[in-house]
């Protein structure tokens, strides 16, 4: 191991990005476990931690060396978010995550955020699919200390994640991400994102 900041900080981006795609750890999860791994159980010094960007393309380089199925994934995965984006329209669907960024190992969810004000409303529309969910709670996008109720459920044999917003959320949710990326979108920006036609 590397005790250089930059080289160490590569070195946790590449371990917590195998983790991710090998046993679907969130970024958070791995990024610690990764840390301790390659630091004996230390911990990490600081400045050390990477930051969601470069997981990000740590994750982008392992997929691309290791997962000979992750274009195919990615390509239905997109197309099956294109599909629920336009039958839950109504609800403002945003989507984020592995599928708007790109880099979709098998265990991330195609991630939809809706921004109404009635989650029953929602889960009516759901129920009406014929469609089993679970029900959890994931932390607020701005404040990791509030939460919002998400249901996940498979539609088209495809890891689906819907968390459900407030309408006035989608005020915050347009802000960039600290690399300038736009952290999700709606169908037409990811339309745009894909180069998908209408």
């Amino acid at each position: 191991m590397n005790d250089h900041p930059d080289s160490l900080r590569l070195e946790i981006a590449a371990a917590a990005a195998r983790l991710i795609a090998e046993s679907g750890l969130d970024y958070g999860a791995a990024k610690l476990k990764a840390a301790r791994q390659l630091l004996g159980g230390a911990q990490a010094p600081r400045g050390v931690m990477p930051d969601g960007d470069e997981v990000d393309e740590a994750l982008r380089e392992h997929l691309e060396l290791f997962d000979p199925e992750h274009e195919e994934r990615l390509a239905r995965r997109r197309h099956v978010a294109i599909e629920l984006m336009e039958r839950l329209a109504e609800f403002n669907p945003y989507l984020t995550g592995a599928v708007w960024k790109g880099i979709c190992a098998e265990h991330a969810p195609i991630h939809l955020q809706l921004f109404y004000d009635n989650a029953k409303e929602i889960e009516m529309r759901l129920l009406d699919q014929r469609l089993k969910f679970d029900v959890l709670t994931l932390p607020h996008f701005r404040d990791p200390n509030d939460s919002v109720e998400a249901l996940v459920f498979e539609w088209r044999r495809e890891p689906v994640l819907v968390s459900l917003y407030m309408a006035d959320d989608l005020r915050g949710a347009l802000r960039r991400g600290a690399s300038g990326a736009a952290e999700r979108g709606d169908l037409a920006a990811f339309r745009e994102r894909i180069g998908a036609q209408p």
